[in-house]
């Protein structure tokens, strides 16, 4: 029966949900008419809000197009390559598809969300060696793992509270910083990270799909599927007919190496200094420098960046809208509003529900941890801090870290019905073939009432820390 919902859910998606893009115009339209008709904003203030937020994620948009094309083409390589055959042999049935592609996409989520390009690069190459394996299931599986990055070690809401200068210590929200200890060295989010890791694979092989299968092979057809030439053999068919020093660069490794050994020596220096600090930017020139020495010669990495630059259009021009979307939110009012609102009802007791849900339900209008919490964290923490205004610092500030948590990880599951960092996904998983979010989402539905279900038990009644 689970598996008849499951398509159904999916035959809904497909009729009404439109492409990510529209997805995005229309959201601007509701938050617009919500900040005019909500906070009697103007329409000359919401269109300037507007237009100002249109460019607040340009940098953000760049660093997620270089982190999939960057992690995409260190998988086109020819190490990388022959050490997914040796892991795909061991694997023969599509129960081990999706068991052994959650569990490596959960692990890779918690060092960081930016990792999932390979769980995705790791998908694709078993749903090609894999009879049976259902396609579009198997990105919903790829997607629903991502959610552990809220989990680990870039969750950016743990990080900002323990963030020297913050912009919340600066306008006096918390009087200093908040120890990783309170939040992701918590016992709620031990178990959270434990929910991932254990629950979500064995849910996601209940709810296989028994009919229908769409098999990736059945969707790229015959013309795609011939076999593609190495990048070791188009670099060599560009080559001239004659000796020429133009090719002699092209295809040396002398050059790749010098900046290998640069690279090298910066990104030990990072983490020697700084301990396993991850960020967007020290990831992508890692996966650079990874890239150049894994294929060696300017040539070959140039045509791999160029192949894993096939499909990243979306990310390209949709980016915008979403940081015009967070532009209303932030510039109107209309997000601390909507805090203030939901925080005005809650109690000691409930406080953890309430921030849970609003995180939820801001990330359809705010699909950013970070800038979500910019927004309607101040506004929560006020709330918090005014329903524990006879106890103790410390209790205070555990209240704080669990409020905050709450509306991470109420951020991070609705990402199951919004299709924003699908844009991740679909540009690598969908090379090739025609496939979209609505072919997707319907197949996350039933995790994500299981889920929500499950942490809002789970951040109300398991304590910060026993």
């Amino acid at each position: 029966m689970h598996n008849n919902i499951g398509e159904k859910f999916t035959d809904v998606f497909k009729k009404y949900m439109p492409d990510s893009f529209v997805f995005a115009l229309i959201l601007t339209i509701l938050v617009s008419l919500l900040a005019i008709l909500g906070l009697n904003k103007s329409l000359f203030e919401v269109v300037n809000s507007w237009y100002d937020g249109f460019w607040m994620l340009l940098e953000f948009g760049m660093q997620m197009t270089l982190l999939i094309i960057t992690g995409y083409s260190i998988a086109l390589s020819p190490l990388i390559k022959k050490g997914i055959n040796s892991i795909t042999s061991f694997i023969k049935t599509p129960k081990q598809v999706y068991f052994f592609v959650i569990i490596i996409g959960v692990l890779l989520s918690m060092i960081s969300w930016g990792w999932i390009v390979i769980a995705a690069v790791f998908a694709r190459e078993l749903a090609l060696r894999v009879k049976g394996v259902h396609y579009p299931y198997l990105i919903a599986c790829v997607y629903f793992s991502n959610n552990s990055w809220v989990t680990g070690l870039s969750s950016s809401i743990p990080l900002l509270l323990n963030t020297k200068g913050n912009y919340m210590i600066e306008g006096g929200i918390i009087p200093s910083t908040i120890s990783t200890l309170y939040t992701l060295g918590s016992t709620l989010n031990v178990f959270m990270l434990l929910l991932y890791i254990i629950v979500t694979p064995l849910l996601m092989i209940l709810l296989i799909p028994k009919k229908n299968t769409r098999e990736l092979k059945d969707m790229l057809g015959e013309k795609t599927l011939q076999i593609e030439k190495t990048i070791k053999e188009e670099a060599t068919g560009l080559k001239l007919s004659f000796k020429a020093l133009s090719d002699t660069l092209n295809n040396n490794s002398l050059l790749p190496m010098l900046i290998v050994l640069m690279g090298g020596y910066f990104i030990s220096s990072h983490f020697y200094k700084n301990g396993f600090d991850l960020n967007l930017n020290i990831m992508i020139f890692t996966f650079i420098i990874l890239g150049l020495l894994l294929h060696k010669t300017p040539m070959r990495y140039s045509i791999s960046i160029k192949r894993a630059s096939s499909n990243i259009s979306g990310i390209l021009f949709q980016f915008p809208f979403y940081a015009g979307i967070m532009g209303i939110m932030t510039n109107t009012g209309l997000g601390k509003s909507l805090a203030g609102l939901i925080s005005s009802v809650a109690t000691i007791e409930t406080y953890p529900f309430f921030s849970y849900l609003i995180g939820g339900i801001v990330n359809f209008a705010i699909p950013s941890g970070g800038g979500e919490y910019a927004v309607i964290g101040p506004s929560v923490i006020e709330a918090v801090k005014e329903i524990g205004a006879n106890l103790s610092q410390s209790q205070v500030t555990e209240m704080i870290a669990k409020a905050s948590l709450s509306i991470a990880y109420g951020e991070s599951l609705t990402n199951l019905l919004q299709p924003f960092y699908l844009l991740l996904v679909i540009p690598i998983m969908g090379a090739g073939i025609k496939i979209q979010a609505r072919d997707v989402m319907g197949y996350l539905v039933i995790p994500f009432l299981i889920y929500f279900i499950l942490q809002s038990l789970m951040v109300v009644f398991i304590p910060l820390n026993f």
